[in-house]
């Protein structure tokens, strides 16, 4: 039940841009809750990734004071990973294409963050 409330959250997320390629809910500790991933993206690594780079954004944004990480943006020459907090213990991570436009993908992904902070 819980899986697939998480599932329809990514489900109208992906929907809202056709720049969204590709989007998860994952535990801080790495584990997959739900995805919405293309053919041949390995879950299991999308989430060791996510709570890599999470460890590190927190770790740099503590150490530098700049407060408490909100998210983690990463820009590749194909294109964005984008992870933002789902409450305390799960992360929405998002792949975007090169061309998109981050603001709409910005607000669409934190309103995902705070339906799916509610279900978590």
């Amino acid at each position: 039940m819980r899986a697939e409330m998480l599932n329809s959250i990514l489900n109208e997320l992906n929907g809202t841009s056709a720049d969204i390629e590709a989007s998860g809910v994952i535990s801080t500790d790495g584990l997959m809750m739900a995805s919405q991933l293309p053919a041949g993206l390995d879950e299991d690594r999308v989430g060791a990734m996510s709570a890599a780079m999470l460890s590190l954004g927190d770790r740099t944004a503590s150490e530098l004071g700049r407060g408490d990480l909100d998210q983690v943006l990463v820009k590749g020459k194909d294109g964005y990973v984008l992870m933002v907090y789902a409450g305390n213990e799960a992360v929405v991570t998002v792949l975007a294409k090169s061309h998109a436009k981050l603001g709409l993908i910005f607000l669409d992904v934190k309103r995902a963050a705070e339906q799916l902070s509610k279900l978590l």
